[in-house]
């Protein structure tokens, strides 16, 4: 496997050291692993993840900005990866694996929905753009809760795959507040075009496309029950951003970190060390285990048939101690169904809400009555749909060199 890339002037590592092999189980996106047994079934799960990085020689941002993200692109590339997460969840299942011999289209559509183009949905170009909506330049750094706006409001235009972004704030997930957004589902979406003006794919109860309703009538009417149930439910993609500690991590949400990364429902957590984002897919022991996007690699034009996707995954995770993260941090999950969401509810209230004396995050049923209504939220997703994508007009930005710090101010201290 080839890799046209450099590493940065930015610090990370710069070696590959192998996971130990002890008794201690290593999770990864819910599934667990034996370093000790099922070492090559780890490694083809972390190399199946999608790895966004830097790039460079792209065409530049709004027409005349940046033409490389290196500096200050990272938070924006872990963004990337997170959602790139939950679509491979929505469109292919946690089972999927990849195999670069074998072509699979959705595999690639959904990949392709992330090139560096200026009319790929979630390219670098619209996520910079659309960053400016939230007090962004092009070319400053973002963090945890920028991302995680601009990937709502990014996300409304992908009928393909028609999920819901919903970003708890205040350190607060509010049940009936998601369930709302995601009731909102029109059901003359499954007949709507897709991105490239294909026929929409329909949906299974886990999320699945490609649904075949032809294994015989009993089987048959299962799956239709399943669909059209499904279809009463739009796929949710929840981000919560937390800030954890003033300066340094509070070690009381150590467990809880770690429990968040075991769950099936997970996409992993956005964050890292200062001005220095990763992507936190798992952890072994007091260690958590994450992509890294500090590599600059050259574009890649993914619309060429010769092309290929050797760079957008990588063999080699980087591990950090849990009390080197920083406080700003943002913990994502993806629920294709609304009984995914029921389990996410039980789940968070046994290990996460239970267990702590200060939970890093607050589970509500109803809205309280001192906490804004979500109402924005559901206009949003009511109003948008892939018929009013335009290309964002990128503002003037910098020259490729690292933008001014995000200081997470919004956060809730806990």
């Amino acid at each position: 496997m080839e890799y046209e890339g450099s590493l940065t002037y930015e610090n990370g590592p710069l070696y590959y050291e192998d996971f130990p092999r002890t008794d201690d189980p290593l999770y990864i996106l819910g599934e667990k692993y034996s370093t000790l047994y099922d070492r090559d079934e780890l490694k083809h799960d972390v190399l199946s993840r999608i790895w966004f990085t830097y790039r460079r020689n792209f065409a530049a941002i709004g027409g005349n900005g940046p033409i490389n993200d290196t500096g200050w692109g990272c938070m924006l590339r872990c963004g990337q990866m997170m959602l790139a997460q939950a679509l491979i969840l929505r469109h292919l299942g946690r089972k999927w694996r990849w195999n670069p011999q074998v072509y699979d289209q959705i595999y690639w559509k959904v990949l392709s929905m992330f090139q560096d183009k200026k009319s790929s949905y979630y390219s670098i170009h619209q996520i910079a753009s659309m960053g400016d909506s939230e007090g962004k330049a092009v070319g400053q750094w973002f963090g945890p809760n920028t991302i995680a706006q601009v990937l709502k409001k990014i996300s409304v235009y992908d009928e393909w795959s028609n999920i819901v972004v919903h970003v708890a704030m205040d350190n607060t997930v509010i049940e009936s507040d998601i369930r709302k957004l995601c009731r909102l589902c029109d059901t003359d979406k499954s007949n709507s075009s897709d991105i490239n003006g294909g026929a929409h794919h329909k949906t299974d109860s886990e999320g699945f496309t490609n649904c075949t309703f032809n294994t015989g009538q009993k089987n048959q009417s299962e799956t239709r029950q399943r669909f059209m149930k499904s279809e009463r439910w739009k796929p949710l993609l929840l981000i919560i951003p937390l800030r954890l500690g003033l300066t340094d991590i509070n070690p009381v949400y150590f467990d809880s970190l770690k429990s968040c990364l075991g769950l099936r429902q997970s996409v992993g957590i956005i964050g890292g060390k200062p001005n220095h984002a990763h992507w936190f897919i798992g952890y072994l022991g007091e260690e958590l285990v994450y992509l890294d996007p500090h590599t600059t690699q050259l574009f890649v034009n993914l619309d060429d048939k010769s092309s290929t996707d050797d760079s957008y995954h990588c063999p080699f995770p980087g591990r950090m101690r849990l009390n080197q993260l920083d406080p700003s941090v943002a913990v994502g999950f993806y629920c294709g169904t609304e009984e995914d969401f029921d389990d996410l509810c039980l789940t968070f209230h046994k290990f996460i809400i239970r267990p702590c004396k200060n939970p890093m995050f607050e589970l509500y049923k109803e809205r309280p009555a001192h906490l804004p209504s979500c109402d924005s939220d559901i206009e949003t997703h009511l109003a948008c749909n892939s018929s009013d994508f335009t290309v964002l007009k990128g503002v003037q930005g910098a020259d490729g060199g690292a933008g001014s710090t995000d200081s997470d101010e919004e956060f809730e201290i806990l």
